[in-house]
């Protein structure tokens, strides 16, 4: 059974920074996409940021220049750092993992991120 717990989220102001973690456990395959969605009330959950385990990034255009997503191969940890944060970036930040071959998705419990303006 996979795992995935998140922590770093919070109260920011706008203009601020905070970096997001996701850790992995449990057993899956070493060829996989892991990264962030985000949904905010009365909206669907929307792609963030997500890095395959070969290091190539796909960002929303909402993250591109503000946002970076990185991992730690060894520690099965993938990160979100967020820069310059805006009140419509609120939202429940959650981390997934993608398994490619066979095909299998996990969903961390998400972490609550609030940017005040």
């Amino acid at each position: 059974q996979v795992q995935l717990v998140e922590s770093g989220g919070g109260l920011v102001q706008a203009g601020g920074s905070l970096r997001l973690s996701c850790a992995a456990s449990g057993s899956f395959s070493g060829n996989n996409v892991m990264g962030w969605y985000r949904q905010a009330p009365g909206k669907q959950r929307e792609l963030v940021a997500v890095r395959t385990s070969g290091g190539s990034a796909h960002y929303a255009d909402s993250a591109k220049g503000r946002f970076t997503v990185s991992r730690d191969n060894a520690k099965n940890t993938v990160y979100l750092q967020m820069n310059s944060l805006k009140p419509e970036d609120t939202a429940v930040y959650y981390c997934n993992l993608v398994e490619l071959a066979p095909y299998s998705e996990f969903w961390g419990q998400g972490t609550q991120v609030t940017v005040s303006s």
